[in-house]
């Protein structure tokens, strides 16, 4: 049944298909990659979007910070549990420190108020405490409010901001 012939033609076919795999590769490299290398040429993108540095709007100048109080009176404490998802993986709210120190308490707290805590040097070179306006221009951008800080999660929406807000302050400390 399986005789050399057999066999022969059997790996002959896998050969085939992988070198048709191949040239199908280098084709679709071609054609979607473009760019240098792919026959010596580059190509300029078709338009440009202009996108606005870190904490600048689109004309230039900084940003104003969004006034967060309006939004604490609307403020969900249900919602900004979900919101806390985000965050309870490196925070806790039991008291106990994680990857972040424990958030029970942190509105109002000294930022970098967390005793034994080890907190980046971008955050311990801070003065004042998390009130809620604070708090709030924190976690719209925690590394253009204290560069070099260990912090990467952001919260957009201001509305999510505060409903965060409202819900830290409901499990109190």
């Amino acid at each position: 049944m399986f005789d050399t012939m057999t066999m022969t033609k059997v790996i002959g076919g896998f050969c085939g298909a992988f070198l048709i795999f191949l040239l199908g590769n280098w084709v679709a490299d071609g054609i979607y990659e473009g760019g240098e290398g792919h026959g010596g040429e580059e190509h300029a993108n078709a338009y440009v979007i202009e996108a606005a540095e870190g904490g600048e709007s689109a004309g230039g100048e900084p940003e104003e910070a969004l006034d967060i109080t309006p939004l604490l009176a609307s403020a969900d404490a249900a919602a900004g549990e979900t919101v806390y998802g985000k965050c309870k993986a490196c925070h806790k709210l039991d008291g106990t420190d994680g990857t972040g120190p424990h958030l029970n308490g942190v509105i109002g707290r000294d930022i970098a108020g967390v005793a034994g805590f080890n907190y980046s040097s971008a955050l311990a070179e801070l003065e004042g405490n998390w009130d809620p306006q604070a708090f709030s221009e924190f976690m719209t951008d925690p590394k253009g409010y204290a560069p070099g800080t260990k912090m990467n999660i952001k919260i957009a929406k201001p509305e999510d901001r505060a409903n965060l807000i409202a819900y830290l302050e409901s499990v109190g400390g």
